[in-house]
């Protein structure tokens, strides 16, 4: 019986290593958009808070305090950050489907701010002079599935 009692509890931890859930419970009554359709038109979603999924590409490596999020692999994608800096993803989430609730946001970074976001692993769209446009995602919420 104890054996089968730590059988049972290796399969559950198992289980909950491959969900990791940080911030805020997700909607069920929130709108989920298609990640592609958010970038295709960041500022139609910058008024209403939406549910969007997409596949983590990169994480920040110093704290976890950003990741970068594709429709898919090899495609672009966004930056995403976490409501009043409340929560951080693991760094090593790289691979996993992100499920998240929060905003859209459409801005452009300095130089300065594209520099910082590179050293940590980001990718930025640069200008010329070094500036990015940048759409993100402020999420209040997020699921990772391994």
């Amino acid at each position: 019986m104890k054996q089968l009692a730590a059988i049972l509890l290796l399969a559950t931890t198992a289980l909950a290593a491959d969900v990791v859930t940080r911030g805020a419970a997700i909607s069920k009554d929130t709108k989920t958009v298609p990640l592609a359709q958010v970038l295709d038109k960041p500022e139609d979603f910058t008024k209403a808070p939406v549910v969007i999924e997409g596949l983590v590409e990169t994480a920040c490596q110093n704290k976890g305090c950003w990741m970068q999020v594709v429709p898919e692999a090899g495609k672009a994608g966004m930056r995403v950050t976490f409501k009043d800096y409340g929560f951080f993803v693991p760094k090593d989430s790289k691979g996993w489907k992100a499920t998240m609730e929060g905003s859209v946001a459409v801005k452009t970074l300095s130089k300065e701010e594209a520099d910082h976001l590179a050293g940590e692993g980001a990718k930025p769209n640069r200008a010329d002079d070094g500036t990015a446009r940048e759409v993100s995602f402020v999420a209040t919420g997020v699921v990772l599935t391994k």
